[in-house]
């Protein structure tokens, strides 16, 4: 059963980076038709994720009171009107409301996907659960990247964002039509006060800082990486089919590392192999060369973001189920305050140097410091099952 949960969530889950992607895909008509610099580019494509700075921990709060299928059905309602609304905008503060409805769904959805599969897998496979729910983030950004483009050449900028609407409309229906939560999860006790442990604390918020630079080096590469292979002389749809071969060949690379860490665990060491990946892919990038962008994809998505289930994984190992509602709260708010910083600054190295390959860089610099905080979490991690042994 758990198997054909885990299925459902990421057909649903597919429609947050098929909404993501759009301004992504059509950055380039949004400046010719509202103004924008690259930094506002960026500013926009943050902006999905200034929701869940706010919301993220009542988010998990509201989580003891209402069930997980109805706030994952509201998420993916908001994301569908955010986008229609994105779709009509003819002034930027309107596409900006858009981009903030659409981030609010964002953060209920994302949150209790995460939940979802932690309650379902819990002691069973959870680093395969975790990489195979996550691969739906790159597997709807892949969508978008070839079809968003398309669409936007071809019909106008407003049909991308119309089509990830319905498509967050249809996976509503589905998880609230055929989603059904485990029988054996411990109830959350009742009343207003949440008690999580320091021990808690401390490994949830590396948890979500290590998340949270995987993801902003991710998302500055799928908004920037383009660009520095159109400098290369690729057009603008072969440039977005290049860089889309990682996000293609990380779906499967992604399970896969997390059943080998499942099985032979190793997590530090799989981090920073695949880190290494990942900054000399970006590294790779910046080559001239027919088939250097090809490469360099190939191996971002095989080894730089094959960990991506093994770090999700820390949150769902950082609590016990009872808090863990409120726990991915605080792990998504560290998570957001990162992913909304990151892309605006990345916009302004370009817009500051005029070469694509500065916000590589700072790419690079948030995908190494994946190691140190994956290192830490292990640290307090294994400090805690001593500390138990020894009060036995």
């Amino acid at each position: 059963m758990r198997w054909r949960i885990l299925a459902l969530l990421f057909f649903a889950r597919v429609g947050i980076g098929l909404q993501f992607q759009t301004v992504a895909s059509v950055g380039d008509d949004l400046i010719a038709v509202f103004g924008f610099t690259y930094a506002d580019l960026g500013f926009l494509i943050g902006l999905f994720m200034a929701p869940g700075l706010f919301l993220a921990i009542p988010a998990g709060y509201w989580g003891r009171y209402v069930s997980d299928r109805t706030m994952v059905v509201f998420g993916l309602c908001a994301l569908a009107l955010g986008s229609a609304a994105s779709s009509v905008a003819v002034e930027s503060w309107t596409l900006g409301i858009g981009r903030v409805l659409s981030g609010s769904g964002f953060l209920f959805t994302t949150l209790y996907f995460t939940k979802m599969v932690a309650d379902w897998f819990e002691g069973r496979e959870i680093a395969t659960a975790m990489s195979i729910l996550v691969m739906s983030w790159p597997f709807g950004i892949a969508m978008g990247q070839i079809g968003h483009t398309w669409l936007a050449q071809t019909y106008g900028w407003q049909v991308p964002f119309q089509a990830a609407s319905v498509y967050c409309l249809v996976a509503a229906a589905g998880v609230f039509l055929l989603y059904r939560p485990p029988h054996d999860l411990p109830a959350a006790p009742g009343g207003a006060r949440i008690s999580m442990t320091g021990q808690e604390w401390r490994l949830i918020v590396f948890a979500g800082m290590a998340w949270g630079v995987f993801n902003a080096a991710y998302v500055i590469y799928l908004a920037f990486a383009p660009k520095v292979l159109e400098g290369h002389g690729q057009t603008a749809l072969a440039a977005a089919g290049i860089i889309s071969i990682g996000s293609w060949i990380m779906i499967l690379s992604g399970a896969a590392c997390g059943q080998f860490v499942d099985r032979f665990g190793g997590q530090n060491t799989v981090l920073a192999l695949c880190m290494g990946g990942a900054i000399a892919a970006l590294l790779l990038l910046g080559l001239p060369g027919a088939g250097v962008g090809v490469g360099a994809s190939i191996l971002f998505g095989l080894i730089g973001m094959a960990p991506a289930g093994v770090i999700m994984a820390m949150a769902g190992q950082a609590m016990r189920p009872q808090v863990r509602a409120f726990g991915m709260g605080i792990f998504f708010t560290v998570y957001y305050a990162i992913m909304w910083i990151t892309p605006p600054v990345a916009g302004a190295i370009l817009d500051a140097t005029g070469n694509p390959q500065g916000p590589m860089w700072l790419a690079m610099t948030l995908f190494a410091a994946v190691v140190p905080l994956g290192i830490a979490f292990q640290f307090f991690k294994g400090a805690t099952v001593i500390g138990r042994e020894r009060n036995v």
